[in-house]
C-alpha cells in the first residue's frame, strides 16, 4: 500500500536549484522511513524495532553522500540546504570521509558512552576477528558488520548468511591473495 506523501522537514528558505531532480528519490526514502516506523512490532524484541529505521537512514544518507561527494551531481547550496532541513546527516557524512569509517552504519555505533566498557559497537570489529557465534546484529542498529575491511559492508540483520559466514570470509581472503 502507498502512504501519503511525507511532509519533508523544510526550512524557511526555498530549496536551491537541483532539488527537483532528487526530490522524488528523497520522498521514496521518506515513504520507506514511514513504513519502517509504522511496521507492526508483534514478536520483535524492543531493540529490533529501530533496525529498519537505522537502515533506511543509512541508505538515504549514502545516496545523498554519493551525489555530493562522489559524483558531484548536486551543488553545495543544495547539500547545505538538506543538512539545514535535516534531510541529510552531516555528522555521518563527516565520518564517512575518514579512513576506516567509509562504511559506518550510524554514529551511535562509535559513541563509546552507549556501550559496555567504553568501547565501540561489535559491528565495528572485522568479521574475521570474531568467532562465528559472535557474528550477530548490533543491538543498536541491526548491523552485523560495518567495518571497512569487510566486503559488502554494511551487512544488515536480514542480509544473506553467505555475506557473514566463516566460509564466505575464507573464500574472500583467498581471492585477495
Amino acid at each position: 500500500h502507498c502512504l501519503s506523501m511525507p511532509k519533508l522537514r523544510r526550512t524557511k528558505r526555498k530549496p536551491p536549484a537541483g532539488w527537483d531532480l532528487i526530490e522524488e528519490s528523497i520522498i521514496q526514502f521518506e515513504d520507506r522511513m514511514n513504513e519502517a516506523v509504522l511496521e507492526p512490532n508483534e514478536g520483535k524484541r524492543k531493540n529490533e524495532l529501530n533496525w529498519p529505521i537505522h537502515r533506511v537512514h543509512h541508505e538515504k544518507n549514502k545516496y545523498i553522500y554519493d551525489l555530493y561527494f562522489k559524483t558531484q551531481s548536486i551543488s553545495k547550496a543544495l547539500y547545505d540546504w538538506m543538512v539545514e532541513a535535516k534531510i541529510a546527516d552531516a555528522n555521518l557524512h563527516a565520518k564517512w570521509k575518514k579512513p576506516g569509517y567509509e562504511k559506518l552504519c550510524n554514529t551511535l555505533c562509535i559513541n563509546k558512552k552507549g556501550h559496555n566498557f567504553n568501547t565501540t559497537c561489535a559491528c565495528r570489529v572485522p568479521l574475521k576477528r570474531r568467532p562465528l557465534d559472535r557474528r550477530v546484529p548490533c543491538v543498536t542498529s541491526g548491523c552485523i558488520s560495518c567495518c571497512s575491511s569487510d566486503s559488502g559492508a554494511p551487512i544488515w540483520w536480514d542480509s544473506p548468511p553467505s555475506l557473514w559466514r566463516e566460509d564466505a570470509q575464507e573464500e574472500e581472503e583467498k581471492r585477495e591473495q
